[in-house]
């Protein structure tokens, strides 16, 4: 492991930059430097915050940070666009009904009404009748006082996490064959496997620090194979040695092949497995039958492939598995983690430098929730609910009489429970149900019907936020002070840059405030001591006494050795010393295992594939995903114009054959049918997909689009064991949506108003169209962009409004109206600059006017042509078109201007600097050349 540089932690988490400080101009402000985390995937990456003290103005990659060594992707390096104050919940809202509106309240005022509406439900109902909805993006000591809140004040276990739709799985599946939810490996195992073997997931994309990681270890070692198991050729599968293209929800069957082909061949460690595990022999006979052959009809993948793929395994000295949400959002998620698992178990390939099996984290502290154990089934420190005597360790660690023994509701199973009135109150903290659950409909369904509903928050305007009754303002990136741990057990400290704004509080001190005031209210007035934190420190030393003994012990770690140290991976018992880091890099490096005897332990899946099947009526398959430069519900990263860059709306991907046979072109509108709703969406042909697949990013919903998204289509599936339900498939149909009456609006940024903020009162309007989004656009420069496609004649009044939202309605704006034709058009000039635009009826030049806008070009050479239907721009307005490199800015027609031009990769990485940054277009780069013909 890279040895850890004490100097460069300490006082320097909070640096004045060269040239700042008394050494600066008068006139200039201090520039600081800040150490934290990134707010987005698990991978943990450190960043340096720059600010002025007032606000943030930059963010870069640590240096000194052992997950990313400097590098950040395109969605960590703007996050300090993302920073601002222009969509933030600023202080305490309430109403009393759901007939009025909410209105300001003062913090003690809120906490009083939350306490004594939980109190009187719970007197009336008992302690299940309440519940808390929490998140992986809380810090550890957020999470670990809301776990006591629950289970140790209330009496319930009624609190689970958005980490249930992501990670649940994976948590059951190292529990149920290592014995502990504990990720074996760490990053550097990337630059020793001789092959990794990629399933359900697409770090390309969702955890690109780690994937470039990846890419250099094979430029430095081609031999090393990378087989990628996907339904789609993502970015991550055309890096790919071998693309196995499954059928979704099928990886289980092609894992089970890879087992029988390296039993046939006896590349199985039979020692190791006689000495280390137990079960093998179930497993053995189950797998017997299951051929590459067998296995290849169910995957629609050849049967060679398979035992390509069996053979690198087998034959490669370090082997090493990652997986994510294709494997983890499956009715049978435990199954296929289990199954994944058992290669390594199989060939020895664990605890040794390169190997073993590595699930990935999807948030930025998922790992941290399931160290405290903050999900309905789970106990502090890795305790399980259903053990006695668990359950009586961490009621002497807390001081209480007893911890409750019945499971608490699980995400899917908690909302369904609200929907039919068993819970009354709910508590949200740090996440939008009303976007990320699975059955859209019966979720907001629930959230109407529920009695109370409290949404911690810092963002004033989620799809969840119009059915709180108390909105509590919550710090957010920046601001917050405390730990996190990444993927592969390593913690890091996260601490605050800037003051909170506003009224805006911690998480865990809002938690504290409200179990002290319901305290008294049930009966317990001993709450003052069991939250009597004044600090996150506190918290986090009260986390890490619970530990102590266990599998991932902290005892020897503190904030002081974190800041002196710099960040480091579990176990770190007593005693511990920073200089060991690498003997903790991985576990059961002695073959030893958690378990009551210590070995690990084989599981046979049951034979289940996904929850539904493809009919006559749904015969397409849909599966979900992430885009490159977007994460979850874009409450934070849809504020950042550039990361539209990419992508700048929702649309459907399909094989261009399943559009044709359909009567279906490129771009054209269509109805996206489901058992449980629709929505309407632009198709897209993509080369990507297999024939009867389609595939919708999980990120839009209603804030953005006319509806709720892609979890509309979903149902509430879930796998028994880990209760995560299933969000990666459904079967759905595809009809054309005929909605002739078309219109674009566009606002730059202006004096006083942002683009996000005009993005945020345009939102409303969406659900009036019968297709509609919303998108920012531009760089330096945001704009918002308002599409609209309708099956009737927009209403002139309609037009008026929106004209008047984004002030295109004065005399000052060029105008043309064409009544017989149903065409109007508003083009507003500023200091000889395109700063408005609306176009209905007719959008021909939309393309070319829209970067006209956000390129700040000047308009007087073309002021005659900006309301004419010209699709192809005059010549002094060459398009740049999409933008593939969003780090540098580099556009899809320089990169194809460049290679006509005779430029290879490393020339094109020269001249542009194209993916010389976080490099997550380098895959798209490559696929530019090779259609070139280079």
């Amino acid at each position: 492991m890279t040895p850890q540089h004490p100097e460069t932690y300490g006082r320097a988490a909070v640096a004045h930059r060269p040239g700042a400080g008394v050494h600066a101009p008068a006139c200039a402000a201090p520039r600081h430097e800040t150490r934290a985390t990134c707010a987005y995937c698990g991978v943990g990456c450190g960043v340096m915050i720059e600010h002025d003290g007032t606000r943030i103005t930059g963010v870069r990659g640590d240096p000194a940070h052992p997950a990313n060594f400097g590098r950040l992707c395109t969605k960590g390096a703007s996050l300090h666009l993302s920073a601002g104050l222009d969509t933030r919940l600023l202080y305490p809202e309430y109403r009393a009904t759901r007939t009025e509106p909410r209105r300001r309240i003062a913090w003690e005022a809120a906490i009083d009404a939350a306490a004594r509406r939980f109190a009187e439900i719970i007197a009336a109902h008992g302690p299940d009748a309440v519940a808390f909805y929490i998140s992986g993006q809380l810090l550890t000591e957020d999470y670990y006082v809301f776990n006591k809140a629950m289970k140790g004040l209330i009496g319930s276990n009624n609190i689970d996490t958005n980490s249930r739709l992501c990670m649940s799985s994976a948590v059951a599946a190292y529990k149920a064959t290592l014995g502990a939810d504990a990720p074996p490996c760490c990053y550097e195992d990337f630059d020793h496997a001789d092959t990794i073997l990629i399933a359900g997931a697409n770090p390309s994309y969702a955890h690109p620090v780690a994937f470039r990681r990846i890419e250099e270890a094979k430029a430095r070692r081609p031999q090393m194979k990378l087989i990628v198991v996907d339904p789609r050729r993502t970015d991550t599968a055309a890096a790919a040695d071998l693309h196995l293209a499954v059928l979704p929800g099928t990886d289980i069957r092609l894992f089970e092949a890879m087992l029988h082909v390296l039993l046939r061949e006896r590349r199985v460690d039979e020692a190791w497995i006689a000495a280390h595990t137990e079960g093998f022999e179930s497993l053995r006979a189950h797998v017997a039958e299951l051929s590459p052959v067998v296995a290849a009809e169910v995957c629609g993948v050849a049967a060679d492939d398979i035992v390509t793929a069996a053979r690198w395994w087998g034959q490669a000295p370090a082997a090493l598995s990652l997986w994510c949400q294709g494997l983890n959002q499956s009715i049978h998620g435990t199954d296929n983690g289990t199954a994944l698992i058992a290669l390594s178990l199989a060939t020895s390939k664990i605890g040794r430098p390169g190997c073993g099996p590595f699930s990935l984290t999807g948030q930025p502290n998922a790992m941290g929730g399931r160290e405290v154990g903050g999900l309905a089934n789970l106990l502090p420190a890795h305790r399980d609910l259903a053990n006695p005597a668990h359950r009586a360790e961490v009621a002497r660690l807390w001081g209480i009489d007893r911890v409750p023994e019945t499971p608490g509701l699980s995400a899917v199973e908690l909302f369904e429970a609200v929907r039919a009135g068993k819970v009354k109150a709910v508590w949200i903290a740090c996440t939008n149900p009303a976007q990320s659950l699975p059955a859209q409909t019966r979720v907001r369904e629930a959230l109407a019907a529920c009695e109370f509903v409290v949404l911690q928050e810092a963002f004033r305007s989620t799809e969840t936020a119009p059915f709180a009754d108390l909105m509590l303002p919550a710090m957010t990136w920046g601001e917050k002070d405390g730990t996190v741990t990444n993927s592969e057990r390593r913690i890091s400290r996260v601490r605050p840059a800037l003051p909170a704004p506003g009224e805006a509080r911690a998480d865990w001190r809002i938690a504290r405030d409200f179990a002290r005031a319901l305290g008294p209210r049930i009966g317990k007035p001993q709450a003052a001591c069991l939250f009597a934190y004044e600090c996150a420190e506190e918290v986090f030393a009260e986390h890490v006494a619970t530990t102590v003994g266990r599998d991932l012990d902290i005892g020897g770690l503190s904030y002081a050795l974190l800041e002196a140290a710099g960040p480091q991976q579990w176990p770190f018992p007593a005693g511990a010393r920073v200089e060991e880091g690498a003997v903790r890099a991985r576990l059961y490096v002695d073959g030893r295992f958690p378990t009551p005897n210590g070995r690990a332990r084989f599981v046979v899946p049951g034979r289940a594939l996904t929850a539904e099947k493809v009919d006559a009526r749904y015969p397409l398959h849909l599966t979900t995903g992430r885009l490159r430069d977007q994460w979850h519900g874009m409450s934070r990263s849809g504020k950042v114009a550039r990361l539209y860059g990419h992508v700048d709306e929702a649309r459907i991907e399909l094989h261009a054959d399943d559009l044709a046979v359909r009567g279906l072109q490129d771009g054209d509108m269509v109805r996206v049918a489901s058992r449980r709703g629709e929505l309407v969406l632009r198709a897209r042909a993509s080369p990507d997909m297999r024939k009867g697949q389609a595939f919708i990013a999980m990120h839009w919903g209603r804030k953005v689009l006319g509806s709720a998204g892609v979890n509309l289509l979903l149902g509430g599936d879930f796998d028994p064991r880990s209760k995560q339900p299933e969000l990666k498939h459904a079967v759905i149909r595809i009809d054309k949506a005929v909605l002739p009456f078309r219109a674009l609006l566009m606002r730059a940024e202006r004096p006083g108003r942002t683009a996000a903020e005009d993005a945020e009162a345009l939102s409303p309007w969406l659900e009036r169209f019968a297709y509609a989004s919303l998108a920012l656009a531009g760089r330096e420069h945001p704009a918002v962009v308002m599409r609209i496609a309708h099956d009737r004649p927009i209403p002139p009044a309609w037009i008026g409004e929106l004209d008047a939202l984004l002030g295109l309605g004065g005399d000052d704006a060029l105008s043309y109206v064409d009544v017989r034709r149903g065409i109007g058009k508003r083009a507003l000039i500023e200091d000889d600059r395109l700063v408005g635009l609306r176009l209905a009826g007719e959008s021909a030049a939309q393309a070319w006017l829209s970067e006209l806008i956000v390129d700040r070009r000047p308009a007087a050479g073309l002021r005659r042509w900006l309301l004419a239907p010209l699709a192809a721009p005059p010549a002094q307005a060459k398009l740049r078109g999409r933008i593939v490199c969003n780090c540098l800015d580099v556009a899809e027609a320089d990169i194809a201007a460049a290679i006509a031009g005779g430029d290879d990769f490393d020339r094109l990485q020269r001249t542009l600097r194209c993916g010389t940054s976080c490099g997550s277009c380098v895959a798209e780069i490559r696929r530019m050349l090779r259609a070139s013909g280079h």
